[in-house]
């Protein structure tokens, strides 16, 4: 399954693994159809490590997730490597991904381990865009309403669509 995302910067095309994280991609898929990730920014960007995205509009305001935390399928064989995305969670609650997700902007395999009982569950990869990938993990970064590595300039979601 192809999703089209079209950021700011440029356009992204995930294929998400609906065999091997069946729970995480149709979580994903039920956001964007719902349109709840349109307006919404990428609000922590670390080069050299990840670019997360899915809750936060431009003014810091955070969307909660409305469908409740997700089972993490961390354990589903998928690597935490460059161009991936994965379910962004909170620590110590392995089952509480809801909509935020992040692009791996380098090979990070230490989220695949269980840091607090679990790892990260990818659930796609980047198979068109990584140039603008790459694009948003070097914009300049600041502090903003207590929040680090938040773009000076957002990087907006503008829409995220079906492809397929």
């Amino acid at each position: 399954m192809r999703v089209n995302i079209e950021t700011s910067v440029g356009a992204i095309v995930l294929e998400l693994d609906t065999e091997l994280a069946p729970i995480s991609a149709e979580n994903f898929l039920a956001y964007a159809d719902a349109g709840d990730y349109d307006g919404t920014i990428f609000h922590r960007v670390i080069d050299g490590f990840m670019i997360q995205c899915g809750a936060f509009e431009p003014d810091m305001n955070q969307r909660e997730g409305s469908r409740g935390g997700i089972k993490n399928e961390w354990e589903n064989g998928l690597s935490n490597t460059r161009g991936t995305v994965a379910m962004a969670r909170l620590g110590n609650q392995p089952d509480s991904a809801t909509n935020q997700f992040f692009f791996n902007v380098s090979d990070n395999d230490f989220l695949d381990q269980p840091r607090d009982g679990a790892g990260y569950a990818v659930f796609g990869k980047v198979v068109e865009g990584l140039d603008i990938m790459d694009a948003i993990k070097g914009v300049a970064t600041t502090t903003k309403a207590g929040h680090g590595d938040v773009p000076v300039e957002p990087v907006t979601i503008n829409s995220v669509k079906r492809a397929d």
